[in-house]
């Protein structure tokens, strides 16, 4: 009478009646938990089982899965389980609660060469995969360019001088800081073991070319694949998960032209300026080190500075600097429109995001590195 529910049992000869009453929604969940969990053990040598629900008086997603549930405890090979009773308002929730199929076993056996070869296979069509959405996405880009050029009025100036000022300006004191502190760290650890043989001055050397052709750019590029490639993931996922791309597409706008050609261009543009300020902050951090621990003054630091290194060694810093923005970008919008629709996906594509860009990154680096060899420079 106060609406607690029931199950009450009822033998018929190899048969067994079932029959729920009451209200089987959360609010009861500790006593529906209790019911379901007692009626489960119940089967026996019974062939037949009817689950009878007319008397429910109400029923929520949760009582139609406990019913659902005792339904399948209840049947196998031997023994068939049916729901009666159902009112046209609980129906339809009974049966969407039906389709929901059995979580996948995980087989927890030992690896066989058979499963590490599918593993490996796999592996492998995913960086194909990887790839081949790249390729995709830089053609996208580059169409989009072009159909800008061709249309200027359509350009989002704007939006680019907005993303231009959170890549490139917002991000200014930290890069500074950290390159700075970078530059301090290999000043001094020169310093330290160049005394040994009488060589302090030759830290400057090695300084102004490592700064300038390696470190420099290709630490800023790494800080910028976790600032900024993390937040495009992040932004473009957020609009792909609440489709806003798709709304885009039915409007008539191209995403591509309107979300991801704006952002490439100030990561494209903010990246070399980005490079250019975090190496001349690593080579004063570097100096201020050389100048209070190694002893060698300033005046002495730049002309030693100027004899070592040459305006190739700048240009091939400042010419990695975009195309690792590319690469950087690219990445980080291919993974943004991958998310699906869920929070854990959003996380694992900006995870996968910041690691592939360090990776191409670093790729790119040692490209750059064989062919600047390569042609002398």
């Amino acid at each position: 009478m106060n609406g607690d529910p029931t199950l009450e049992r009822i033998a018929q000869g190899e048969g067994l009646a079932l029959c729920a009453a009451g209200n089987w929604t959360a609010r009861f969940a500790p006593a529906l938990e209790r019911i379901v969990s007692d009626a489960e053990k119940l089967r026996g040598s019974r062939t037949h089982f009817f689950i009878d629900v007319s008397q429910v008086a109400s029923l929520d997603t949760f009582g139609a899965w406990l019913i659902e549930r005792l339904r399948r405890s209840l049947s196998d090979a031997s023994a068939e389980a049916k729901i009666a009773g159902l009112s046209a308002n609980y129906s339809s929730l009974v049966d969407e609660v039906s389709r929901v199929g059995p979580a996948p076993t995980v087989d927890s056996t030992s690896l066989s060469l058979t499963g590490m070869l599918e593993q490996i296979g796999l592996t492998v069509v995913g960086i194909g995969g990887t790839i081949v959405s790249l390729v995709d996405m830089l053609g996208a880009v580059i169409a989009a360019a072009g159909n800008v050029l061709i249309h200027p009025r359509t350009f989002r100036l704007a939006s680019t001088v907005h993303h231009l000022e959170q890549v490139c300006w917002r991000a200014v004191p930290i890069v500074v800081l950290i390159t700075f502190l970078i530059g301090c760290i290999i000043s001094q650890q020169g310093i330290f073991h160049f005394r040994q043989f009488g060589a302090d001055i030759f830290v400057v050397d090695m300084l102004g070319v490592l700064v300038l052709r390696e470190i420099g750019v290709l630490l800023v590029a790494i800080m910028v694949a976790g600032r900024s490639g993390s937040a495009y993931t992040a932004e473009l996922g957020s609009m792909k998960m609440r489709e806003e791309i798709d709304a885009l597409r039915t409007m008539g706008f191209d995403p591509i032209e309107v979300l991801i050609l704006p952002r490439m261009l100030a990561l494209v543009l903010a990246l070399p300026i980005l490079a250019f300020l975090g190496a001349m902050a690593a080579l004063y951090g570097g100096g201020l080190v050389a100048w209070l621990y190694g002893g060698v003054d300033p005046e002495a630091f730049l002309l030693r500075l100027r004899d070592a290194i040459s305006i190739d060694h700048f240009i091939v810093g400042i010419v990695k600097a975009p195309v690792m923005a590319a690469v950087i970008g690219i990445v980080a919008c291919v993974e943004g429109l991958a998310v699906q629709g869920s929070a854990e996906s959003l996380g694992q594509h900006t995870t996968a995001s910041v690691v592939k860009g360090i990776f191409f990154v670093i790729v790119m680096d040692g490209v750059f590195a064989i062919f600047f060899a390569s042609i002398g420079m």
